[in-house]
């Protein structure tokens, strides 16, 4: 046909290696729109990413519309930033502030559906709980007036252990069980500093109500409570490896993100895991040491070592093996202003996590994906994503001058073998 496509006559007989091939968006430090998300869900269709895990909830920033606690998002939602970006021409602050509505919620739901992409909602429990406890401060063990902050790192506010605040979760997480019709909710459970806990007195007495012997056995009693009310609604639990501590409901699963050694006590006591490590697919992490990477966590995690990540550990056996659901790259993005920056950090690295994510341990080849990946540039010009310029960058190195004559080494970030030059 004019203008049309031809294509021969073929029999496909391909499965992916794992159920679960993820990705992580943290639209909590940064706002990303409607539009952006779907434009990374396209992308992640195309390279037959299926599960798409959104932070939606944090220190900085509550992005999901409540409807019996609006104040989540009309003052949750907004923050003063840091340094000159919130500071007005008149010398006032200026707010930075964006949320989803639950109309907002079910498109993005449905334009994944069609692209056969889940989505995992999370909402951060005992930790990460600033945005919300300012805007509701009875949720809060101290008396301090919060704000969402404009700082990153890791926050002391818990959320506290009244009866009233159990109540206040499971709202939330009904509403939020009601928009995503996927399997999993995240509920957290990273990085809970107890010192406020641990202080108070009135937590301490809750304590011995429940019969909880220390903290991290506090943190285990609402996890499970959290996990019943979900079992309750259909919906399986997952949260961070830090849920280990303190004992795990039968059915929650564990993302293993501390290395992979939560993953495999997790699948050692017969929960499921998905493997996400920071060492090795954090995607807000430098990829290269090119001087034009924009500013990101100072580590490098370049593509050939994203490639190399091995979702099963050794340590398992077969049958505990089978407890490993698949794999997940996180893009944090503290450091990620703009949707550019999101693009450049997770293109070209995402693609080697679709592939481990898809083709079978021994069909895996690093210098067969860079061929390949060389054709992928063309089908991201065409979809409009920013990728990443800097991995393809000839680096120039001059050796010391001898006799008038200096050696000039040419080398590539990706080690493509191939450098052609002219003079």
């Amino acid at each position: 046909a004019k203008g049309g496509l031809v294509v021969a006559a073929a029999h496909i007989d391909d499965t992916p290696r794992f159920a679960w091939r993820g990705l992580m968006l943290d639209s909590a430090r940064h706002f990303w729109t409607v539009d952006e998300i779907k434009q990374l869900l396209d992308a992640m269709a195309t390279h037959k990413l299926n599960t798409f895990h959104w932070h939606l909830t944090d220190d900085q920033g509550w992005r999901i519309e409540i409807r019996k606690y609006p104040k989540l998002t009309q003052v949750g939602g907004c923050r003063v930033p840091g340094g000159d970006a919130g500071i007005g021409a008149d010398g006032k602050p200026v707010q930075y502030c964006g949320y989803y509505t639950q109309d907002e919620i079910r498109e993005v739901v449905a334009y994944a559906a069609a692209r056969h992409i889940d989505i995992v909602p999370e909402f951060d429990v005992p930790g990460h709980a600033t945005a919300a406890i300012s805007a509701y401060p009875e949720l809060g063990v101290t008396d301090a007036k919060l704000a969402p902050s404009s700082e990153w790192g890791v926050f002391q506010n818990l959320f506290n252990t009244e009866e009233a605040t159990f109540a206040f979760l499971e709202d939330v997480l009904a509403e939020v069980a009601a928009l995503f019709p996927g399997k999993y909710i995240h509920v957290g459970g990273d990085e809970a500093v107890k010192n406020q806990w641990i202080a108070s007195p009135r937590v301490q007495q809750r304590m011995r109500e429940l019969g909880a012997n220390d903290a991290m056995a506090m943190q285990s009693h609402i996890i499970k409570r959290l996990e019943t009310f979900l079992d309750g609604k259909g919906k399986r639990l997952i949260g961070w490896d830090e849920i280990l501590e303190g004992g795990l409901p039968p059915q929650a699963t564990v993302m293993s993100w501390r290395g992979t050694e939560g993953g495999i006590e997790a699948a050692k006591t017969g929960h499921d895991v998905v493997m996400s490590p920071a060492s090795d697919l954090y995607l807000d992490y430098l990829q290269t040491h090119s001087p034009n990477e924009p500013p990101g966590r100072p580590a490098i995690i370049p593509l050939k070592q994203v490639y190399a990540f091995e979702p099963v550990p050794a340590a398992l056996d077969a049958a505990q093996a089978r407890h490993i659901l698949g794999l997940q790259a996180n893009a944090w993005s503290e450091h990620m202003r703009t949707f550019e920056r999101v693009q450049h950090n997770l293109f070209p690295r995402l693609a080697a996590v679709a592939e481990t994510g898809w083709s079978p341990k021994a069909r895996k080849d690093y210098p067969g994906f860079l061929a390949r990946l060389s054709a992928e540039l063309a089908r991201w010009n065409a979809q409009g994503v920013a990728y990443a310029k800097t991995p393809f960058e000839v680096s120039i190195a001059a050796g010391d001058a001898a006799n008038g004559t200096s050696n000039i080494t040419l080398g590539n970030a990706l080690g493509y073998p191939d450098i052609r030059y002219t003079t």
